[in-house]
């Protein structure tokens, strides 16, 4: 079993058998990830995947149900890279998986320029604005606000991993939809595919991915 710190925790993902290691004071996994993991298109034998912004690496792992091949996930705090890391050796995927605790912006560097078959993010909603008027803590507001890396930031490094014909795969928020589809086109990525997601039956307030 691997060694929990204090206020730390571990949760299954859903209705599998993968195990995620989460912090009270850090951002914990959404349905979002569960959802955008089970929406984008994935190669089952090969391929290599990388998921920008990942997290305590949630993602990565429910892709790893899907495909057997290459993941990456890149994070920028140590302190929720080092959930991810020891949440890779707790669901034993240590072959197929490696996290890099690095700026998601500098991940075409780091793997790589058009190597990528896929890539998926569920990157900050909110911008950097929106965070001064609420009271988060630093790893909270750099989670969910565009206070390290931006909607633009995100679509370019994906543009610069994708190989020809690769795919890019978001969850976002729908009132951001213009900014997306914008931000794509300049990037050269042309969205193929939209799913509105609503919280329950009849709702007002979709998730696009």
């Amino acid at each position: 079993m691997e060694q929990l710190g204090l206020h730390e925790r571990i949760d299954y993902l859903f209705d599998t058998d993968l195990k995620v290691i989460q912090a009270e004071n850090l951002f914990a996994f959404s349905l979002d990830s569960v959802l955008l993991s089970r929406f984008v298109y994935v190669p089952i034998q090969n391929g290599r995947l990388v998921d920008l912004c990942t997290g305590n690496g949630a993602i990565p792992f429910l892709l790893s149900k899907r495909t057997k091949g290459q993941i990456a996930g890149i994070e920028l705090q140590p302190e929720v890279y080092d959930l991810a890391v020891r949440g890779l050796r707790l669901n034993h995927l240590t072959e197929r998986i490696r996290f890099i605790c690095d700026d998601a912006k500098r991940a075409p560097d780091r793997l790589g320029r058009h190597q990528a078959d896929i890539v998926t993010c569920n990157p900050p909603y909110f911008t950097k604005e929106a965070a001064r008027d609420q009271k988060l803590n630093k790893h909270l507001a750099i989670a969910r606000h565009e206070i390290c890396i931006t909607l633009r930031d995100v679509i370019a490094a994906s543009s610069m991993l994708l190989k020809q014909k690769g795919k890019l795969a978001l969850v976002h928020r729908p009132e951001r939809l213009i900014d997306i589809v914008c931000e794509m086109r300049k990037a050269g990525i042309e969205p193929k595919r939209l799913q509105f997601v609503h919280p329950k039956k009849g709702g007002a307030r979709p998730t696009w991915y």
